[in-house]
């Protein structure tokens, strides 16, 4: 069983920036891609950033610019650098990962920005 664990969400101003950990119970050495969603109040969960393991990067529109998806594989953790945030990027944030064909998702952490 894979275990994803998301920290570093939080209350933050406008403008603000913060960053997020998902720490996986698992090697990510051999994980071709690691992923960040998100879902806000009434929305569907929608794709934020993706990270492969040759370090290609891909990212939604809306965060391209202000958003930067890294991943350490010696810590198993891949993370979210999040600045210039503004109140449209208030959401849960998922990790996610695919496993010998399983999609696995963190427990969530919450991103509020206020104006």
């Amino acid at each position: 069983q894979v275990q994803l664990v998301e920290s570093g969400g939080g209350l933050v101003q406008a403008g603000g920036s913060l960053r997020l950990s998902c720490k996986a119970s698992i090697s990510i050495f051999s994980i071709n891609a690691m992923d960040w969603y998100r879902q806000a109040p009434g929305k569907q969960r929608e794709l934020v950033a993706t990270i492969t393991s040759g370090l290609t990067t891909n990212y939604a529109d809306s965060v391209k610019g202000r958003f930067t998806i890294s991943r350490d594989n010696a810590k198993n953790t891949v993370y979210l650098q999040m600045n210039s945030l503004n109140p449209d990027d208030t959401a849960v944030y998922y990790c996610h990962l695919r496993f010998w064909g399983d999609d696995y998702w963190g427990q969530g952490t919450q991103v509020t920005v206020s104006s």
